[in-house]
């Protein structure tokens, strides 16, 4: 930099803080203004997790987990990897391990350490928080506005902007969606937001509600389509969530959108073949009830067996019929659940609508990151990273904007 320069970055959580630290280690003064009264407030209820950083799978299989917008998101996370990521955290005092299915985690499965010790390394580098304010647009000349606490409007310069305020999924902690209108006073190009990573309704029995709501199904296979997927799911009063459902949660989405319902399908023992179900089932069952019996021969607890019995009369009475329905019970799913109790969005700025420096196009000088993109991504430390990547990402092409704007022409 050949003048100092100032920038404003526009929300407090993993994008808004990476992109405030980029930018302040380029040499440029920075502020971040929040509308909660601490930045990274959503960064600490993912820590209630144990704070899944990131994933530690190659790249080549990474990339894919980001869906269709892969070639737009792909080359932040590229230059921001999850190595770096894990590398970042160490520095701050937080070394990784990675699980075994693995996803990352700091070895103290807290977020209030790293956070601290962030803050602690902004403040070291000058940059500066303005909290409780309310980002409102732009005026006539370009100068930002905001809506202090006190009710108070007030107007700030900046000479680039970084737009980081999430997407609509926790509206308690900041993320509400309200940038959309204004940026769509703006002509930027918006996919509408939607619940991604988020539970699905069902329309259970009374039984099945009341008796199971709560209670895990676990080494399940489900399937959508062509699409399956295995992992866990939870049944709850009007549905299902858990890691499963949420990744079939794009299929599920496209589906609904066309009709009012769609089917999904569970495999409840897919680690075995139907043969070797039926085989077992087979065996002599004595004066041991139905359920007992499949509870021991293929380890189906009472929340499976009754799954299976949901909608039907009684389950078939020879093995092989009744291993089918083991390892394919349909299930009528009618919605996704509201945004406001999802994990993250879809949605969000179109990707046409942003250069190769996560510059709007529309408005030279303003930069966006994180969840504000259209892209989505399953749980399992695919969606922190791609917010530090993406803040990282707009940040770098703020410095080279800022750069090129005092270079001699």
């Amino acid at each position: 930099m050949t003048t100092k320069h100032t920038a404003a970055v526009i929300g407090g959580g993993p994008a808004g803080l990476m992109a405030a630290e980029t930018l302040a280690r380029g040499g440029v003064t920075v502020t971040v203004y929040d509308r909660m009264p601490n930045p990274g407030r959503k960064f600490l209820l993912a820590g209630r997790g144990g704070l899944n950083l990131t994933h530690s799978e190659p790249m080549a299989a990474f990339l894919p987990r980001y869906g269709t917008p892969a070639e737009h998101i792909g080359p932040a996370l590229e230059a921001y990897t999850p190595e770096m990521l894990r590398a970042w955290a160490h520095e701050l005092g937080e070394t990784t391990f990675a699980g075994t299915s693995g996803r990352v985690f700091p070895k103290s499965l807290k977020a209030s350490p790293l956070l601290r010790a962030w803050l602690g390394r902004l403040n070291d580098l000058g940059v500066r928080f303005e909290r409780g304010m309310q980002w409102t647009g732009w005026k006539s000349g370009g100068e930002l506005t905001f809506v202090a606490r006190d009710g108070e409007g007030r107007s700030v310069h900046a000479n680039a902007t970084v737009l980081a305020l999430g997407g609509a999924s926790w509206p308690k902690l900041g993320s509400d969606g309200g940038w959309v209108p204004l940026l769509a006073q703006r002509d930027i190009q918006i996919t509408p937001l939607t619940a991604a990573n988020c539970g699905v309704t069902v329309a259970w029995s009374e039984m099945f509600r009341s008796r199971f709501a709560g209670v895990p199904l676990k080494r399940i296979a489900l399937s959508v389509g062509c699409t399956s997927v295995r992992g866990e799911a939870m049944v709850t009063a009007g549905g299902l969530e858990g890691g499963a459902v949420y990744e079939l949660g794009p299929a599920i989405r496209a589906l609904l959108a066309r009709q009012s319902s769609c089917s999904i399908t569970f495999d409840l023992r897919p680690d075995f073949s139907q043969d070797d179900l039926a085989a077992r089932i087979a065996r002599l069952r004595g004066k041991q009830s139905l359920s007992n019996h499949l509870r021991k021969v293929a380890g189906l607890p009472p929340v499976a067996i009754a799954l299976m019995r949901e909608g039907q009369q009684a389950l078939p009475a020879d093995p092989a019929s009744l291993a089918r329905t083991v390892k394919a019970v349909p299930l009528t799913v009618t919605g996704l659940s509201p945004i406001d109790r999802a994990i993250s969005t879809a949605g969000g700025i179109a990707w046409a609508g942003l250069d190769a420096r996560y510059m709007l196009r529309r408005l030279p000088g303003v930069f966006a990151a994180g969840e504000m993109l259209d892209w989505e991504a399953p749980t399992g430390g695919y969606l922190l990273q791609a917010c530090f990547s993406t803040g990282h990402a707009a940040a770098l092409g703020a410095l080279t904007y800022l750069d090129s704007a005092t270079s001699p022409r």
